[in-house]
């Protein structure tokens, strides 16, 4: 078996020349440095909320970094590119979340699925995303979760949701373009679960095509998977899942504290490492009636994976398992694993300026919650920048 060689900048840089590799250089420097960090993002939001020019220098910065463009047409450029020069395909995703009316809920409908009918024309386009809170009501999700009782117009608005969904469903079947549904915050992640439950089972019988997406992060997640397996197995279907640690650490924490519940946060780093990796064992255990995605950023668990396939005599391309990345970080794991024969994808986010910075913020916000992973970013790109000289 050919191994991995995640140091290998040659390769991991291959699709950058030099002045892209420059502005990734001071783009990590800057994301690297914890103050500029905490207090950018927040700048950077307190001046779109005011209105000010700051647009051009968001997309100069952080949405040129780690976005495919404003508009679908806009990613083909980057999908493409990503395909021919590494063989890296891309998982399309519409970044735009927490809309707030129906007329925005269809909108954002409306463009999925004309992600999923380009991702049939398009051999670079492994995947589409969508996440449940752009297309439903953030507080109307937590009502259901919560069992409340709904008025009569919030039990219609919800079988809107689920005629949307069912759209997406329904062109993901239509275009052979699966789709992940997204985890979001605790506090809605059963109705999301329920939904995603729901479309696996009337979606999945022969194929993967729909996933749904696990937080390892949270202690109670193993759990969760395990019984999920359980349930696919007993519905005949095959489960789709992508499982990644998480990204709402923070918030998590300040609402559990907040309002006095046990944090769902697992106690320290250790204990998610530990269970993420538990999660890709019993996933490639049940590798016959499981799909997976491992989305990681770390080297370790990717390491893992790509060993335990072996030792199970696995081939590389397994059609069951896939390798994500986001757009514009971790290069060194996505293109040194496709140059391996490993299937490969890339979170290649898009949307308008204004409507992607939450997305933006929380990458920021997450390299440097990572212990390490902006630094060994930063080292890898300087790395490349000498070895270039030379």
């Amino acid at each position: 078996m050919s191994i991995p060689d995640f140091n290998n900048t040659e390769l991991a840089f291959q699709t950058k020349n030099n002045a892209q590799l420059k502005q990734a250089l001071w783009l990590f420097r800057m994301i690297d440095s914890p103050i500029l960090a905490s207090i950018g993002p927040k700048l950077m939001t307190w001046a779109f909320d005011w209105g000010l020019p700051v647009e051009t220098l968001a997309k100069k910065t952080l949405f040129d970094q780690f976005c495919g463009g404003i508009s679908l047409q806009d990613t083909v450029k980057a999908s493409t590119f990503l395909y021919e020069k590494g063989k890296v395909k891309t998982i399309l995703d519409y970044s735009v979340e927490g809309e707030k009316s129906e007329k925005g809920f269809d909108a954002t409908c409306a463009e999925i699925v004309d992600t999923l009918v380009h991702g049939g024309k398009y051999e670079s386009v492994a995947f589409t995303a969508c996440k449940i809170t752009g297309l439903a009501d953030f507080d109307l999700l937590a009502k259901i979760q919560a069992n409340v009782q709904l008025t009569p117009a919030e039990v219609f608005a919800f079988e809107r949701v689920k005629k949307r969904l069912t759209d997406i469903c329904e062109a993901a079947q239509e275009n052979d373009t699966p789709i992940f549904i997204d985890a979001e915050e605790s506090w809605i992640q059963d109705t999301i679960d329920m939904l995603a439950e729901e479309a696996m089972e009337k979606y999945n019988v022969r194929k993967p095509l729909i996933y749904t997406t696990v937080q390892l992060y949270r202690h109670d997640r193993l759990h969760y998977l395990k019984g999920l397996i359980g349930r696919s197995k007993s519905k005949n279907y095959i489960l789709g899942v992508k499982l990644v640690r998480g990204a709402y650490m923070e918030k998590e924490a300040k609402r559990a504290e907040e309002m006095g519940y046990h944090n769902p946060i697992q106690p320290n780093k250790a204990a998610t490492d530990r269970d993420y990796n538990a999660s890709l064992t019993l996933c490639v255990d049940n590798i016959q009636h499981v799909a997976i995605c491992a989305g990681s950023h770390n080297e370790e668990s990717c390491r893992y994976l790509y060993e335990l396939m072996s030792e199970r005599n696995m081939p590389n391309g397994h059609s069951h398992i896939l390798f994500a990345q986001l757009y514009g970080m971790s290069d060194h794991i996505s293109f040194n694993l496709a140059h391996n024969g490993y299937h490969v994808a890339k979170y290649l986010p898009y949307g308008p300026v204004k409507a992607v910075m939450p997305y933006l913020m929380r990458r920021a916000n997450e390299n440097t919650s990572i212990a390490g992973q902006s630094g060994r970013e930063l080292m890898l790109l300087k790395r490349e920048v000498s070895r270039r000289r030379t």
